[in-house]
């Protein structure tokens, strides 16, 4: 019993002897979603660039969350796996947040992880600093084959009763979260020139999406706004769902481009612990990356489109993860070069004109 006592103490931040140890002060929170192997050496995933670039040497046992942390000491750089999914994503982050271990009261978060784009605002492997994070699960929902005539969708806003109902309440539930404007145009300044990887295979793709000029182009860094929604959606008329719900929730302000899972439950959890005094949900940064479109192009049908992405893999991948490092990083390093300043209060415009 004594042993199982030091051990659970140890793990929770206290020492062999009974006194509390000095947190870890943590300037930087790099929020990854998934992994598929091991964290280093084979087929990567969300997190192993940043673990073997950064690099994240440290391996810290997190039996409270998903997998074990990394952290790179010096810098004061952690990195976390959420898991994938709403309810996983905020379990570990208030599992973390709450982790006597660590100081996270002045720390940066980036979330950087893959996502499906609408093809009308970017191209694969193109890279997106989210201002508005809308969830896409909290809803009333209707079976299409029972929906009333005229109904564009049977997905209703919740306490609604019919699609984008007017007026919008104000306590959305839950559904609605907006990060700092500044901090996310500073973001997207810093780092819109950044070179992304293009292939042939994307460009192959992207040619067939003849009726949209952004999915043509080149992988590149833009502002656009996320929709978290746990189903793996895909289509062109959910794509249209997807565009309305988002302008519906941002009062038009927002406007959909990247389409994953976890954002808005990261959010809700850095929403909370900020309010116990543990974390700056302020300090929140989430940049999304397109691994495939969230839609089929001319000539095929959603579900050939789909069935491809499963079957192959997704279109830009490996682009993707490269562009989540290439374009979140220089984040980081700005913020860390000047720490003495950024510890106190966000990076802005005025900051990124003088550094040049």
């Amino acid at each position: 019993m004594i042993f199982r006592y030091f051990v659970i103490v140890g793990l929770l931040g206290v020492s062999s002897l009974g006194l509390a140890e000095s947190p870890i002060a943590i300037k930087a929170v790099v929020v990854t979603m998934f992994e598929i192997g091991e964290d280093t050496g084979d087929r990567p995933a969300e997190f192993q660039f940043w673990v073997e670039r950064v690099p994240l040497e440290e391996k810290i046992p997190f039996p409270q969350g998903f997998r074990d942390l990394r952290l790179n000491r010096q810098k004061g750089i952690l990195g976390i796996v959420t898991g994938l999914g709403t309810a996983r994503s905020a379990a570990s982050i208030m599992a973390l947040g709450m982790d006597p271990r660590f100081d996270l009261t002045k720390a940066y978060w980036v979330v950087a992880g893959i996502s499906g784009v609408d093809p009308k605002d970017a191209s694969l492997g193109s890279a997106a600093w989210a201002e508005w994070l809308i969830d896409g699960d909290l809803a009333h929902e209707i079976d299409a084959r029972e929906i009333e005539k005229g109904w564009s969708t049977g997905y209703i806003p919740l306490r609604k009763s019919t699609p984008y109902e007017e007026p919008l309440q104000e306590d959305t539930e839950g559904v609605v979260f907006r990060l700092v404007p500044e901090f996310v145009e500073f973001a997207y300044q810093l780092t819109k020139d950044t070179k992304i990887p293009d292939t042939a295979a994307m460009q192959n793709l992207r040619e067939k999406y003849v009726h949209f000029p952004n999915a043509q182009k080149p992988p590149f860094v833009l502002k656009g706004d996320h929709l978290a929604a746990m189903p793996f959606w895909h289509g062109a008329l959910l794509n249209d769902w997807a565009n309305a719900w988002v302008s519906y929730f941002s009062r038009g302000a927002g406007e959909f481009v990247t389409s994953a899972m976890e954002d808005t439950g990261s959010y809700s959890s850095l929403e909370r612990l900020t309010r116990a005094g543990k974390a700056d949900v302020s300090r929140m940064l989430v940049l999304r990356t397109a691994s495939n479109f969230v839609m089929q192009h001319e000539g095929i049908s959603a579900y050939q489109s789909l069935s491809g992405e499963k079957k192959g893999g997704y279109s830009a991948f490996i682009p993707a993860l490269e562009a989540c490092y290439r374009v979140g990083m220089p984040v980081i390093d700005f913020i860390l070069e000047d720490w003495e300043t950024y510890s106190t209060r966000l990076p802005n415009l005025e900051d990124l004109k003088r550094s040049k």
